[in-house]
């Protein structure tokens, strides 16, 4: 075993003084985990600019505050169209004067190229039907002789003695309630731990390329060592590569943003399997490649296709049912639903067999077809 390790150490200390590598290696993936964290705790506060006057667009404001909604007045339409061009808004809210006897409530709605917010809209509707209704039950009471001020205080408040209902919502989409109960970081780590383990391995076969151009596998094979030693030797490396980079951002991810992976040795059990899948696939990439600019290509394009494939960057759960299908064809997939049972839903090792096999079907083949293109590579080479 050691000229084995021997060859697993010097594939590492090779991919580590490379400073280019460094960079990928070290911290873009952190830059990366803060931004999408930044991201979204930016998609919890919604900003609405409004504009209008009387006391119908102060109840409208009100009540869009109370539903969790920056409402910013502005004093003419002008500042709301300025607010939502630059992006300050994402919706704009123009209530025109209303007549002094009309019960409507009229509002324009102003987003950029005029599209509608799949969100903010239907909110600033109910809340705009809610104000007409609170002035409709106002006018009522007024023309049964009620006072102004005690009809507004009924409308507002209801009665002495009266207490409002509370109303809790415990149902709803339970994709989006698993994913808001986690850590503002968490999703985006997860996410980058499969990219930019599977990219730094595979833009690991630009080594093995290198190798067998400058004549460095002849020299290997002109020391006491087998064939299958090399082999073997060189697919541990690129393991080692994976399992460097992986350990380095969960450990990273969970020191400076809290990120909890679950139960950690199911999480590195999904690290070890997925990235067996990429040292077997480097190792296949750097023996039928010739040079390492083509190589480092597909390695790059392939490996960030196959990510967003396969639910690293847009959450697998948003996939249609083809989409979904198609993914599965990808190791990301597979490797992304075991790391949601394990940070989501703490799933352990025995919960998350089912991909673990699968990761390991296909590690066993690319590192099988890896092995052997490069046995007959190292066989020409003696």
């Amino acid at each position: 075993m050691r000229p084995v390790l021997s060859l697993a150490w010097l594939e590492l200390k090779r991919f580590l003084a490379d400073r280019f590598n460094l960079f990928f290696v070290f911290v873009l993936p952190l830059i990366l985990v803060v931004v999408l964290g930044l991201q979204a705790q930016g998609q919890g506060e919604a900003r609405i600019a409004l504009t209008g006057s009387g006391p119908s667009t102060t109840a409208l404001a009100e009540r869009l505050e109370g539903a969790d909604i920056v409402a910013n007045r502005y004093d003419d339409r002008s500042a709301v169209d300025r607010e939502v061009g630059s992006g300050g808004a994402e919706l704009g809210v123009v209530v025109p004067d209303q007549p002094a006897d009309s019960g409507a409530l009229e509002i324009e709605l102003l987003a950029v190229d005029g599209a509608p917010h799949p969100v903010l809209e239907p909110i600033v509707q109910t809340a705009a039907q809610e104000v007409v209704l609170a002035n409709g039950h106002a006018a009522a009471l007024a023309e049964a002789g009620v006072e102004p001020a005690t009809a507004e205080q009924v409308v507002t408040t209801g009665p002495d003695g009266w207490t409002r209902a509370e109303v809790q919502v415990e149902e709803g989409d339970p994709v989006i309630q698993e994913l808001s109960a986690m850590g503002r970081f968490d999703i985006g780590a997860a996410g980058q731990l499969l990219v930019f383990v599977f990219l730094n391995t595979l833009t690991a076969a630009a080594a093995t390329i290198q190798s067998r151009r400058t004549g460095a596998l002849r020299r290997v094979m002109a020391a006491p060592i087998t064939s299958g030693q090399a082999i073997t030797g060189l697919a541990l490396g690129r393991f080692v590569n994976a399992l460097f980079q992986g350990g380095y951002i969960m450990a990273a991810s969970s020191l400076l943003f809290g990120v909890d992976w679950g139960n950690i040795w199911a999480a590195l059990a999904v690290l070890a399997v997925f990235g067996l899948v990429a040292a077997g696939l480097a190792l296949l990439l750097g023996v039928l490649m010739d040079g390492e600019g083509p190589a480092s290509g597909i390695a790059v394009g392939g490996g960030l296709i196959l990510a967003a494939l396969g639910g690293c960057m847009v959450p697998l759960e948003f996939f249609s049912d083809t989409m979904r299908t198609v993914a599965h064809f990808t190791p990301h997939a597979w490797a992304y639903e075991a790391i949601a049972e394990v940070q989501r839903r703490g799933a352990g090792v025995a919960e998350i067999l089912p991909q673990l096999g699968v990761l390991a079907a296909m590690a066993a083949v690319v590192l099988l077809l890896g092995a052997f293109f490069l046995r007959r590579s190292l066989e020409r080479t003696m």
